[in-house]
């Protein structure tokens, strides 16, 4: 399998043009591989039982409804995952044969990824607790245990914070692979037509170009494993529920105590009181307490 693009330039060196599209078949594959390996894996595990220690009677004031997701952060993610899912297809469509005007798609895509990364830094910064997501003493417990229990194929799993250890894992690799394909994409759409410039292919020399276009390629093909991975855990029965939080911005009271840790994620909220219909599209109050409990 090949890794790199490459082809001689007017003065006939050989220079970077990007990375082979084995790469990206290498990607898909691993990817399916994965999913396909979780799912079997899982089955042959059978039903798990619930979390031990979940006493849905331990936390009298968690309310019928606890919000998970605020407004402003779901219409970032919906956002954000139209853009992905636009960018991955404008640059890989045309690689299987599908062709169409593929270059402006893709960079206004790529204007939108941008926005909305900008957008939900400053929200989560200024509206939230931005330090949710880092990794704590607990998490690594909480992965050690989750590794074990799916190795020996019993219940690994135990009630966490508002943000479990996989989750933000998968946060912070998803930072760092959409940052490259980020300020590379900024780099490269100096070589595009825009309304907001005259294209520059001279900016930077042939040999940078070339890191550049592999950088970017890199990027690209890991995020169609990881957003393979993040579609197909989205779906699963088990996870719906977290799913339509991302839809609704609330979880239910029995899915709270059954996940979560009251102590490491602290709401509040009157008990008893009958929630807001759905319909009006009200959410019990939740109030975070602590650094995973951030919206």
């Amino acid at each position: 399998m090949e890794i790199f693009r490459r082809v001689a330039n007017p003065w006939n060196q050989e220079v970077l043009i990007g990375i082979s599209w084995d790469v990206m078949w290498a990607a898909a594959w691993a990817g399916l591989a994965f999913v396909v390996f979780h799912a079997v894996f899982v089955w042959g595990a059978g039903k798990k039982p619930e979390h031990a220690g979940a006493d849905h009677g331990s936390a009298a004031g968690v309310p019928e409804r606890v919000e998970r997701h605020v407004v402003a952060a779901r219409v970032f993610h919906w956002t954000m995952a139209l853009a992905m899912f636009t960018l991955l297809i404008t640059a890989f469509f045309p690689v299987l044969g599908i062709q169409f005007a593929w270059v402006t798609i893709h960079w206004m895509a790529g204007v939108l990824l941008i926005l909305s990364v900008a957008y939900h830094i400053v929200h989560a910064t200024l509206k939230q607790d931005f330090w949710s997501m880092w990794i704590e003493g607990r998490d690594v417990a909480d992965v050690i245990r989750l590794l074990k229990g799916f190795l020996t194929r019993t219940d690994g799993r135990s009630r966490t914070g508002k943000y479990p250890a996989d989750h933000k894992l998968y946060h912070h690799l998803i930072v760092v692979v959409a940052g490259f394909a980020i300020v590379t994409g900024l780099l490269m759409m100096v070589r595009v037509d825009t309304p907001f410039w005259t294209r520059n292919p001279y900016l930077l020399a042939d040999s940078t170009w070339g890191v550049v276009y592999v950088l970017h390629g890199f990027s690209g093909v890991a995020l169609i494993t990881l957003v393979m991975a993040h579609v197909y855990f989205a779906i699963r029965p088990e996870k719906l529920w977290m799913t339509r939080s991302m839809i609704y911005g609330w979880v239910g009271r029995e899915q709270f105590l059954e996940h979560h840790d009251p102590e490491r994620w602290v709401v509040t909220g009157a008990a008893g009181v009958e929630p807001p219909s759905l319909s009006a599209g009200g959410v019990a109050e939740s109030v975070p307490q602590d650094p995973d409990s951030a919206p």
